[in-house]
């Protein structure tokens, strides 16, 4: 069951009920204060942060925008949105009333359903169930139950990072469960992963929820509904769909066109769609550890509006504040970058951990560190966007090649287009090798050159298939550059574009309907493709369009070219794209909170010598003896634990690879038990997992065994260590 409330909860507690030790004298002490303090004061003022007497709307929270529901933990939860742990795992999605006018209620399950099988191998022979799931308890315990959390959720928009009424909403939420303790509180964020919505860090919510912790999510200016241009709808807060015109401020996103340049685009280049993250024209990577805090900060309200105590003339004491709450910063992927920027930005010392996995952090050019696996140096330090324009360049040559003939997922791969990319290549310059198979290695040899690790290699064919560092290279290229929708950076376009044609055409009302629950912000997603507005012709899907400089089915090598080349050019473009770039670099200065990274050797979208060894190096060097970060490297691991739990699709990630989720679990299990019961951390070190093995698609059920733990003291030849300004990475 669900209860609705808006603007916040009811008072739950009188002026001596809840909080803490000693009350009377506070609040005898408080009312005082209460009687005598003009609302309008500099103190009132002051009391909109964390740290405040009296509890008060953050400022950056739209008045009008928080709303509150209760859920009852059986027909409905945080966790599960009423499935269960078994629900999650079907198969058959959630149904819905009428799926072309879904209800809010509706959507968010169908988003919780998605999202979190999105982010985990759900297969029960993956370890969904026993290793982890709904029903594994915060000991590790594998229950009989279904998981389902009760409590409370709130949503609301902040401003953004500027605060002004034309700022973008950025979604903000806070889970409260039911267990939540107000006299030991705790939060833990879950900042979303990718360019999803709120929900896209379920699953790191769900440590938090299982350990009586508000949750505190935010969507960081990313989101997966999009602004359908031609018929002028937007996504609101819950997810549901309105006319641009009607939702006004209410909208969590709209392009920011005019009437008149909308009209124009719609002219020129009917049935597209604009995105959150590419196109809010806001660059907001750089301020995703702001909006990290500002969901921190809002969470402090909603737990004292629930908890706080409640004084005469409507005032709320504060009874939960930094002082004597435990705070730990967590996510996956680019929400993981989001937790360490929060921490490195953190001047009111809000955050007192850090635990994240697969972080996709950026680096300085001028770090001054270096990283050396074994006895050879590796290439480090890129940016994301460097790194993944270079494998849209050269990951579907690399599939081709002899040496990754057996990789998972390479059936997926158009071998013509592939090939043709591989020619182009050559003709463009990149390549040198006269032959298919030649250019094929080069490819392959180039990627690992600029940093990707041998155990990557097989996975270059999946990535490709599934155009991810495409996606990537084309909402990164618009967000840093802050370019408009209307601009079509480097020929691109989001639109449906069906086959057998592959033209553009309307989206079906369905798929748009339900998009805020089935998108990942990144198309392709959710039958929206990337478009190359400048195939010969007529526009077409980018997979199978033309070139025009080649004339050739090349996966749009003058796209890739382009995209890569605003790393460098001189253009208007370029120049834009280079300083949102340098406004998402990080300091490595982590305040010298304990923090933990947990990282998959063998991740091919972020790969570790760009992002978690040399910040580890970094941070080391710029903290130096009072560091207390420690970096765990799993062997047999990569970005996408879902990828596992598709083994007849992608047979031979099941035998190859294990799920990094166990290990971000036990990193927040580490943290917890530091901050909460002072035990040390682990060391930096290498975690040597072992495959599954057997067969691709039937690989054996994973145990204990596959997940050896992570040690307090690793063996000598397992230890990360600094020396000088290098991380050394044994083998």
């Amino acid at each position: 069951m669900r209860r609705l409330h808006v603007l916040g909860f009811a008072a739950a507690l009188t002026a001596c009920g809840g909080g803490g030790g000693d009350a009377p004298t506070v609040v005898a002490d408080a009312q005082a204060t209460a009687l005598h303090a003009d609302s309008d004061s500099a103190q009132a003022r002051d009391d909109r942060g964390p740290r405040g007497v009296f509890n008060r709307l953050p400022d950056f929270v739209v008045e009008g925008s928080v709303r509150s529901t209760d859920y009852d933990g059986s027909s409905d939860d945080l966790l599960t949105a009423g499935l269960g742990k078994s629900g999650l795992a079907s198969a058959a999605a959630p149904a819905f009333a009428n799926a072309l006018a879904p209800t809010a209620a509706e959507l968010r399950r169908f988003a919780i359903y998605n999202n979190y099988r999105a982010l985990v191998d759900m297969t029960a022979d993956g370890g969904y169930g026993t290793l982890y799931g709904p029903n594994v308890a915060v000991d590790g315990t594998v229950t009989n139950g279904e998981g389902r959390i009760a409590g409370t959720e709130v949503l609301a928009y902040s401003r953004g990072a500027d605060g002004g009424a034309s700022s973008q909403n950025v979604v903000l939420m806070v889970q409260v469960p039911v267990g939540f303790d107000p006299r030991r509180p705790c939060i833990v964020t879950a900042t979303s992963s990718g360019s999803r919505s709120v929900y896209g860090a379920i699953s790191t919510g769900e440590w938090g929820l299982k350990r009586g912790c508000a949750v505190a999510y935010t969507d960081k200016g990313t989101g997966a509904a999009p602004h359908d241009l031609m018929n002028d709808s937007v996504p609101l807060i819950d997810g549901t769909r309105a006319g641009a015109a009607a939702a006004g401020d209410a909208a969590q996103f709209r392009a920011p066109l005019d009437a008149a340049q909308l009209a124009a685009f719609n002219s020129a280049t009917p049935n597209r769609f604009a995105f959150k993250h590419a196109h809010s024209q806001r660059n907001p990577e750089k301020d995703w550890g702001r909006f990290t805090l500002q969901a921190i900060a809002f969470a402090y309200w909603v737990l004292n509006d629930r908890y706080g105590i409640h004084l005469p003339q409507g005032r709320v004491l504060r009874s939960i504040r930094p002082a004597n709450t435990l705070v730990i910063a967590s996510s996956i992927s680019n929400g993981g970058h989001a937790a360490l920027a929060a921490a490195e930005l953190d001047g009111d010392r809000l955050i007192d951990g850090v635990a994240v996995s697969e972080p996709s952090v950026e680096l300085p050019p001028d770090a001054g560190v270096a990283v050396r696996r074994g006895g050879v140096v590796r290439p480090s330090g890129k940016t994301l966007y460097d790194y993944t324009t270079l494998a849209n360049l050269l990951q579907s040559c690399a599939s081709q090649s002899a040496q990754v003939a057996d990789a998972p997922g390479k059936a997926f791969v158009v071998a013509a287009f592939a090939a043709n990319r591989c020619a182009s290549l050559k003709a463009k310059g990149v390549l040198g090798a006269d032959t298919l198979a030649g250019q094929a290695d080069e490819a392959l040899a180039l990627l690992a050159q600029n940093g990707w690790e041998p155990e990557s290699a097989a996975l270059h064919a999946s990535l490709a298939a599934f155009e991810v560092a495409s996606a990537v290279s084309v909402t990164y290229a618009n967000a840093l550059s802050r370019a408009s929708v209307a601009d079509a950076l480097c020929g691109y376009s989001f639109a449906a574009a069906p086959a057998p044609g592959y033209t553009v055409a309307p989206l079906d009302n369905l798929s748009l309907a339900l998009m805020a629950a089935t998108g990942n912000g990144v198309p392709p997603s959710s039958n929206v493709q990337l478009v190359n507005n400048l195939s010969p012709g007529l526009p077409l899907r980018d997979l199978v369009s033309f070139s025009p400089s080649t004339l050739r089915q090349d996966l749009n090598v003058d796209g890739a070219l382009c995209l890569r080349g605003l790393l460098t050019g001189s253009d208007a473009s370029a120049l834009a794209l280079q300083r949102g770039i340098r406004e998402t670099l990080r300091n490595g200065n982590l305040q010298r909170k304990p923090a933990i990274i947990v990282h998959g050797r063998a991740d091919a979208l972020i790969p570790v010598n760009h992002s978690s060894r040399p910040y580890t190096a970094l941070n080391k060097r710029v903290e130096g003896r009072h560091s207390q970060l420690s970096y765990i490297e799993v062997t047999n691991a990569q970005h996408f634990d879902s990828f596992i739990g598709l083994p007849t699709l992608l047979g031979g990630y099941d035998t190859r690879y294990i799920p990094l989720h166990v290990y971000l679990n036990r990193a927040l299990d580490a943290m917890w038990d530091h901050l909460r019961h002072g035990k040390p951390l682990p060391e930096s070190q290498v975690v040597r997992t072992v495959p599954r093995g057997g067969t691709p698609g039937a690989a054996p059920a994973i145990t204990q065994a596959n997940v050896p733990p992570i040690a307090r003291r690793p063996a000598a030849e397992n230890a990360i260590r600094m020396q000088g300004d290098t991380l050394l990475v044994p083998d």
